[in-house]
């Protein structure tokens, strides 16, 4: 398995070796030493989610309090997303930027997100179906959401899709609104946590 960082701390993507015959194919897609390896730290799991989406569904920019947050591993094992990792940690280096992967049933990339950083993405097949591995359960009094359309935040969804939002991520606040109304986490909170998460 071949892992990169992105170009924001605390995100990689990782690119597993497929073998594929004439019965269909195989690739591991998480291997928990892999990530300590490329992360420095491991990934305890509490959750698995699986989504099924139309195409042009848009889900995010999602994140959840610091501490303890939540990490997320994930993969499209039916169709293509476009995944978006975005830095919403005050006093990041990276602050307001995001960074795209394309995850699909063909490359089987899959996307690791460190606690405190945003997610998103778009279908852009009908029946997308993404499951994803969390470190920490779903707690709906510390997840929030930013507004994925936000002219400021300037993620460059792909071109003739029309974005299906919920009634929650369309009326989601921006990311300076999240900043002044105190809902985002801090870079040196999350640098905390990561310190912990290693030891």
């Amino acid at each position: 398995m071949s892992m990169r960082p992105l170009g924001i701390d605390g995100a990689w993507v990782f690119e597993p070796k497929v073998y594929p015959d004439d019965r269909g194919s195989f690739h591991e897609w998480f291997r928990e030493g892999d990530l300590r390896e490329a992360a420095g730290q491991g990934m305890s799991l509490a959750q698995a989610n699986c989504s099924i989406s139309r195409r042009g569904t848009l889900r995010g920019v999602h994140f959840a309090d610091v501490p303890p947050s939540q990490a997320k591993y994930v993969t499209c094992v039916r169709g293509e997303v476009f995944d978006v990792v975005v830095d919403i940690r005050v006093g990041s280096p990276t602050f307001g930027r995001w960074e795209a992967v394309l995850l699909d049933d063909e490359e089987h990339r899959a996307v690791y997100i460190s606690e405190g950083l945003g997610h998103a993405f778009m279908a852009l097949s009908d029946d997308a179906t993404v499951v994803y591995l969390c470190s920490e359960g779903y707690a709906p009094g510390r997840e929030h959401g930013i507004d994925p359309m936000d002219a400021e935040l300037g993620i460059e969804w792909p071109v003739g899709v029309k974005p299906l939002l919920s009634p929650k991520d369309a009326s989601a606040p921006t990311l300076a609104e999240a900043r002044r109304s105190g809902l985002l986490p801090r870079y040196e909170e999350c640098d905390m946590l990561y310190a912990k998460l290693r030891s």
